[in-house]
């Protein structure tokens, strides 16, 4: 298929893109159409470099076009006859210079190529199913056809300054002649100058063209400007606090990047366009020429919009964070943080010669208390391409760290208000100047605020404001923030709690999860759109055990030793005992779910169905794991091994169906180890402390229990060799002295309890576990308010008691 058969098939925005192409008489598309075969056969690059070849196929085009002419008179077509009739005419100025002509259709089809092989491009994308790592909105679409047509018409006007300057030195040529010549008849003379009067006001004509032909250019490029540094960058930046705090936004800069420079070298093509014709005036000028009235303006404008581009162009696109840290923008002194800043408008040319320097604070706050910081380390460093995977202009500054300076007392002016340590926000400042082809410009970068401690206890308070200011703020200047603290949405607070799991495990908080902690944390209500989340509440209240470091346990328990079986989604987590009674109540003997703690931070409890005497459901639950028992043993193992010893000594596995129906050894039968028994790595804590007897108990030890705790998660354990344990043991005097070192014969919860006798001390020791007759699974009652008090009053305990 014809190249131009090929492009008149294409879709809207192409289309669009060869429209603009032909937007001016330099070729007029009508040509192109009807003469489309003949055009695309010849040998347009001898032509532009052989005169007499140019010369030749110059003709073939005119008669061509006198064929073309006669066929719309047969068609009585009035319109295309007019035309066809213009454009001839306007090829007869390439009669001294068809390789001019040859040139000018050259380019024109090379042009044409570009947009097919676009196309074409963009077509195999889709069919092979390629997703792109940015995902393009109609706006963005619409955003590069216009920088396809940004680019279009500096190279139609780089077209326009060459026809203007041949077109100059055509009268510039014939005026030296009549100089020259001296002529003398009147009549000669007086035609010569009415010649040259007919090309000098022609070439006013053209450059009064070419002159507002650079201020329409100078507004689009306005317009690409406002798009990119007040939507396309703002949008950005906002991505950036997001991702910062888990979100899966996309922030890869290559395409703004990519924008930003187009923009960029178009201005300076336009500044190089506007020296050329004050070039040109030194050659031929005349009274009112048109380039010396405007020129200056010009100039002005283009240099105001290419300072205001570049100004904005200078980003951090890595925002401070340690090696080590929790997440990024939290700092700590004296502790290497690294960051990377970038330039969007990318030269080669200036690759190792943009020095950026790294400052602190230049102008904090006057608060009571506020710190001050001085930045060590490697402060300057010039941006370059080699630190770049994608080839962008870089600074990445690896060796950072920040020194308190020494506190230098309040003075005037100073502020009441008063900041904790993690809710002071500081900024860390990037500068550089870009000099090039005589333009020059300061450059100034900040980060998001940054929260800087001295230590790490202060790391899990310090990241919950970090989530707090980018959920919340959209001014990234604003270090003032938690002086006056807004609340959060529930949408937006809980948007940023599945973040957390969703940047830790690659796995959020679904709907159920979520609904679990809006009852927390405002009852039931039938719509929580509208229900905020204070600050206080978040982070503050019932220190130390506040909401967060209830969350912040599980996230890390989670992440450290439950994050395949939390992606593969066979932990439930956030389910109260209320709503996991109502939901395994339904189900056969043997169904278990896991789901985590609301009393012990960083704890994982499971749940089954057992089957009473009369054939009623009754759940059990186990005292909650922490990270003592899983630093020693997988999760997966513990439900995998977990057994009770019922009446006949026989030992059964009570855990048969994850919720609702999975069999448990299909549910987690991929992560079991492969040795089993004495061989399994796991044997001494299996041994000792996942096997349970259920027999009717001599004792009920309990601990000191908030009252949340008393809802059943209190229980004091009782944790020992067990059972068969028991029977493994060749010495069962210091099986006895070991445990009695735990509880002796003092212990209050003994007294009374336990016979003196050898024989009576291993009846007790074989049946540790208290069950509780009173159901303590009822369903809770909404809670307005959520209050994790008592946390701090849990003693140090390992997992081991059940309890109904």
């Amino acid at each position: 298929m014809a190249q131009w058969d090929k492009l008149t098939e294409l879709s809207d925005a192409y289309t669009q893109q060869l429209h603009e192409l032909y937007d001016r008489d330099d070729f007029p598309m009508d040509v192109r159409h009807y003469l489309s075969v003949w055009i695309e056969k010849q040998d347009w690059q001898r032509a532009a470099r052989e005169h007499d070849f140019a010369m030749v196929l110059f003709q073939v085009l005119l008669e061509n076009l006198d064929n073309q002419h006669s066929r719309f008179v047969q068609e009585e077509s009035f319109l295309l006859q007019h035309n066809i009739r213009r454009y001839k005419q306007g090829f007869q100025r390439y009669l001294d210079d068809p390789c001019a002509l040859a040139n000018t259709i050259l380019w024109f089809l090379s042009k044409e190529k570009e947009i097919l092989q676009n196309a074409e491009l963009a077509e195999q994308v889709q069919l092979l199913c390629v997703e792109q790592e940015a995902m393009e909105t109609s706006s963005q679409h619409d955003l590069e056809r216009k920088m396809v047509g940004l680019r279009n018409e500096v190279q139609c006007m780089e077209h326009t300054i060459l026809c203007l300057e041949e077109q100059q030195d055509e009268f510039d040529f014939k005026y030296q002649t009549h100089k020259m010549e001296a002529v003398v008849d009147e009549a000669v003379k007086k035609e010569q100058m009415k010649v040259l009067q007919i090309l000098v006001n022609r070439l006013n004509d053209c450059r009064k063209g070419t002159l507002s032909d650079l201020q329409k250019l100078l507004d689009r490029t306005e317009d690409l400007i406002n798009i990119l540094v007040k939507k396309e960058l703002v949008e950005w930046r906002r991505r950036q606090q997001k991702a910062c705090i888990g979100s899966p936004d996309n922030v890869c800069l290559d395409q703004l990047e990519n924008w930003f420079t187009c923009v960029a070298v178009c201005l300076f093509q336009v500044r190089e366009f506007l020296g050329k014709l004050e070039e040109l005036v030194g050659k031929v000028s005349y009274e009112n020429d048109p380039v010396k009235a405007q020129k200056p303006a010009l100039l002005s404008r283009a240099d105001t919009l290419l300072k205001d581009l570049l100004k904005s162009s200078f980003v951090v696109e890595t925002q401070p964070s340690m090696p080590q840290g929790k997440g990024p923008l939290v700092l700590r002194t004296n502790v290497q943080f690294s960051a990377k800043t970038r330039l969007l408008v990318k030269f080669p040319e200036l690759n190792h010669s943009m020095k950026v320097n790294v400052s602190m604070d230049r102008e904090a706050p006057q608060i009571k208390g506020y710190r001050r910081f001085n930045v060590l380390g490697t402060k300057s460093k010039a941006l370059n391409m080699a630190e770049s995977q994608s080839g962008g202009m870089v600074a990445d500054f690896r060796h950072l760290t920040l020194k308190e300076q020494k506190s230098g007392g309040g003075g005037k002016g100073v502020s009441d208000i008063s900041l904790s340590v993690t809710e002071e926000l500081h900024i860390i400042y990037f500068e550089t100047e870009f000099e090039m082809k005589g333009v020059s410009v300061e450059l100034q970068a900040s980060s998001i605020p940054v929260v800087i401690i001295s230590n790490s206890s202060q790391q899990q308070s310090a990241w919950a404001s970090v989530l707090w200011f980018n959920m919340l703020s959209l001014d990234t200047n604003d270090i003032m923030f938690f002086a006056n603290t807004p609340p959060a949405s529930w949408p937006q607070f809980g948007e940023m709690l599945s973040w957390q799991f969703l940047s830790a495990t690659k796995r959020g908080l679904d709907e159920a999860q979520l609904e679990m902690i809006t009852h927390k944390l405002f009852g039931k209500k039938q719509n929580y759109d509208t229900c905020k989340v204070a600050w206080s509440k978040f982070s503050k209240e019932n220190l130390p055990d506040t909401f967060w470091v209830w969350f912040d346990g599980i996230l890390v328990m989670v992440k450290t030793y439950l994050e395949d079986l939390w992606r593969d989604g066979l932990i439930m987590g956030f389910v109260s005992k209320g709503k996991e009674k109502s939901l395994l109540k339904k189900k056969q003997r043997g169904t278990f779910l896991l789901r985590f703690s609301e009393s012990v931070i960083g704890g994982i409890t499971f749940s089954w169905v057992e089957t009473t005497i009369t054939g009623e459901p009754d759940i059990k639950t186990v005292q909650p794991f922490s990270k003592v028992d899983l630093c020693q043993i997988p999760f997966h193992e513990i439900i995998r091994n977990f057994q009770i010893l019922e009446a006949e000594n026989i030992p059964e596995n009570p855990l048969l169906y994850l919720y609702p129906n999975t069999p448990k050894d299909e549910a987690f039968g991929k992560y079991y180890s492969e040795k089993t028994g004495a061989d399994s790595p796991y044997f001494k804590y299996i041994k000792t402390k996942l096997v349970f007897v259920s027999k009717e108990n001599i004792l009920e030890a309990r601990s000191p229990m908030s009252s949340d705790m008393a809802q059943g998660e209190g229980l004091e354990p009782v944790n020992g060799l067990c059972g068969e344990a028991a029977e493994l043991n060749e010495s069962p005097h210091s099986l006895q002295q070991s445990l009695l070192e735990t509880y002796h014969s003092d212990d209050p919860m003994l007294s009374g309890s336990v016979a003196a006798t050898e024989e009576d001390l291993l009846t007790y020791l074989n049946n540790p576990n208290a069950f509780v007759d009173t159901d303590i699974l009822q369903e809770e009652p909404g809670l307005t308010d959520f209050s994790l008090s008592g946390f701090n009053c849990l003693p140090q305990q390992s997992c081991g008691s059940i309890f109904q």
